[in-house]
């Protein structure tokens, strides 16, 4: 399988840092959205963290813009038909991911390969909604995107090797590095991440220490680049408590219970940088 198109359905956090990797790295990339004004401030977005590149002296002024210029954007999912690559990045809610995957399936050939950027998301499951689930596989980003340098590979029990190859040298082609990961919840970095972060919650509800010393503890006795909860609002406190809930779901475990404070939080909408409001303010 040769991989020369790519395209991004998703112009938030993720699609648009997925977008910007790819398209870096040479590829010709279309990105969907549903919404004409996400498109628009997925690409200032894009133009800007280039800007940041450029400036560090990472990218040269031609390259950014060679790479903005590798970028399409649109609203119609059947602009897909020739992409040879499809990843999936839209919210962490699994009846979405189905239906995209139904509608993905019926617009690429048979030989594309449909990744989904889901971070908890039976991939098994996910691919039963293809007509061809051998192509389909998990493709884990971490955000941001650009800056974080992991890929996590999840074959479903469908997924064929000819795909986990393209994947594995799509991945190296677009300078991340993957690992290899069985199907289960939560896979293996939000395994251990996610129930983590939602302790922390638990932490900072019982009053045992406020949100700026739970995040200076675990950076200075930790060695953490970022504390728990500032990496909840960078996050997202949804897709963190969807992740939980999937957790909760899956293996039946109390030790999975989402802390009540993150569910409230949800509830208020307080969502994290992307609201500007979560465990800290994030003033506009």
């Amino acid at each position: 399988m040769s991989i020369r198109t790519v395209g991004v359905i998703g112009a938030g956090t993720m699609g648009n840092g997925i977008a910007q990797v790819c398209a870096a790295a040479g590829f010709q990339v279309t990105l969907v959205d549903i919404n004409e004004a996400a498109l628009e401030r997925a690409l200032q977005t894009i133009d800007r963290s280039l800007d940041r590149l450029v400036q560090k002296e990472k990218l040269g002024s031609e390259d950014k813009q060679q790479a903005l210029g590798n970028i399409r954007t649109t609203t119609e999912l059947a602009a897909l038909e020739s992409a040879d690559l499809v990843i999936e990045a839209a919210s962490e809610a699994e009846p979405v991911k189905l239906s995209l995957i139904r509608q993905i399936d019926e617009i690429v050939s048979a030989q594309a390969i449909i990744a989904t950027n889901t971070s908890s998301i039976s991939i098994t499951r996910l691919a039963a909604a293809s007509n061809n689930p051998e192509r389909v596989i998990g493709m884990h980003f971490f955000n941001p995107v650009p800056v974080m340098a992991l890929v996590e590979l999840i074959g479903g029990l469908q997924t064929n090797e000819a795909t986990r190859q393209a994947a594995t040298e799509f991945v190296s082609d677009i300078h991340k590095t993957a690992i290899t990961v069985r199907n289960s919840a939560g896979f293996a970095v939000n395994r251990i991440l996610v129930p983590m972060i939602n302790e922390a919650v638990f932490v900072l509800q019982e009053g045992i220490a406020s949100a700026e010393d739970i995040d200076l503890g675990m950076r200075l006795g930790c060695s953490h680049p970022i504390g728990p909860l500032a990496l909840a609002d960078l996050i997202g406190l949804d897709t963190l408590l969807a992740v939980m809930d999937v957790f909760y779901t899956s293996f039946n475990d109390s030790k999975y219970r989402p802390a009540p404070l993150l569910r409230e939080m949800v509830e208020a909408g307080y969502l994290g940088r992307k609201s500007g409001q979560g465990f800290y303010h994030y003033p506009a």
